[in-house]
């Protein structure tokens, strides 16, 4: 067991899976401490770095892409304090954080754990029900439906249409990008008919973030709805077998009674015939007859002509 237990957190390895707990001290983010307790399995981890500082290190996991709900949510855009997978580290605990690095790097070795891509989330994402305050509005998700209540900040447009309520079948893309410099930032459900969006500001369906401590926490409602949507890299299901084609009818027969008299000269036999290589064209055109059968027709409608 590799362990580092800390103010700020503790992380421990028991050779399969690292379980991070945020530490109770007041200055630990908001978002870690709604998260809880995460139990990280080296399934889904890409690599982890004990990066060393002038006063303090950090130890920073990099998972797969696509194994977390929450990271694809937020794109690497979280503020370091609010990152559950990073940990700072006291002066006197390097060389615990180093030994953890370094059982962990074995690990993932041993059980050649891939590097690459995941099609499917590892991790379970942030559980539900889940709210949030932030911005102009209280965002809410139930496991079924998302509900937007808006505030005194919200835009009397937007606000004028009451609360919004968006079925999880219903959504198509979930996006959160933070605030930047004099930017606001936002969280945005798609809808599959949705043809149009308007600026977060206006629109019925997104939370306009304005750079405040407590936005990352939309970025937790963001990331449980993703996690109960189709994996953006999942393999597209197989559509449904299509019945095989109705078999076009075979050309008929020249009947025997139309074929005249030999000692006619020919004239009304390969009138007959002429007519029936018209009638072959005409369906072969339309569809009925395919390009095999109506060689075969034909060849057998020219025979007769050699014969006559």
């Amino acid at each position: 067991m590799a362990e580092i237990t800390q103010r700020d957190g503790a992380w421990s390895f028991d050779g399969e899976a690292i379980r991070i707990v945020p530490g109770r001290d007041r200055n630990v983010h908001v978002v870690r401490q709604a998260l809880g307790e995460l139990t990280v399995p080296l399934v889904a981890l890409a690599g982890v770095a004990y990066e060393p500082g002038r006063k303090s290190g950090r130890l920073r996991l990099r998972l797969r892409e696509g194994a977390d709900p929450l990271s694809q949510a937020t794109g690497g855009k979280l503020p370091d304090a609010a990152d559950p997978y990073q940990l700072p580290v006291e002066p006197d605990r390097r060389d615990l954080a180093e030994y953890l690095v370094d059982e962990v790097r074995q690990a993932l070795i041993l059980e050649q754990v891939p590097a690459g891509p995941c099609d499917r989330y590892v991790l379970p994402g942030p559980s539900v029900p889940i709210s949030a305050s932030a911005g102009d509005a209280t965002a809410s998700f139930d496991g079924e439906r998302v509900r937007l209540d808006w505030n005194w900040k919200t835009e009397e447009s937007k606000k004028s249409g009451g609360p919004r309520t968006i079925l999880l079948p219903d959504l198509e893309m979930v996006e959160w990008v933070p605030a930047a410099g004099l930017e606001n930032g936002y969280l945005r459900f798609i809808t599959a008919k949705a043809t149009a969006t308007a600026a977060p500001k206006y629109d019925p369906h997104a939370v306009v973030l304005y750079g405040f401590k407590k936005d990352p926490l939309m970025a937790l409602v963001a990331a449980a709805v993703m996690a109960r949507m189709p994996h953006p890299a999942a393999p597209a299901k197989a559509l449904p077998a299509q019945p095989p084609a109705p078999q076009p009818p075979a050309p008929e027969p020249v009947p025997a009674d139309a074929r005249p008299a030999r000692g006619d000269e020919g004239a009304a036999d390969h009138d007959v015939l002429l007519r029936r290589l018209r009638e072959l064209g005409d369906l072969h055109q339309s569809g009925i007859l395919t390009e095999e059968e109506f060689t075969t027709a034909k060849q057998a409608v020219l025979r007769r002509f050699s014969d006559a």
